[in-house]
């Protein structure tokens, strides 16, 4: 069964996909089908600049576990950044 669960985020960064390097400005998170993971269904993370065309995005499905992990990764590690250099 699909969720149809999407949130779209404005993102500032970059990514580097099949062409090489790209400025990435959209991330979509779902939970659905995955093309490639061997499994029933995957949470899936794609980064993407809409502007430059399909070549412009690189994509992720993990399941959930994995997923869980990846998140709880970026807060740590955000977390002990220190003061003044999360600044843009």
């Amino acid at each position: 069964m699909c969720t149809y669960n999407t949130e779209t985020l404005d993102v500032y960064g970059s990514a580097k996909g099949a062409t090489g390097w790209f400025r990435a400005t959209q991330a979509t998170v779902y939970f659905d089908h995955p093309v490639h993971h061997a499994a029933g269904h995957a949470l899936m993370v794609d980064l993407l600049n809409p502007s430059r065309g399909a070549s412009a995005r690189v994509g992720l499905e993990l399941d959930a576990e994995s997923a869980r992990d990846l998140a709880n990764a970026i807060l740590r590690t955000l977390d002990s950044v220190p003061e003044g250099l999360l600044d843009h």
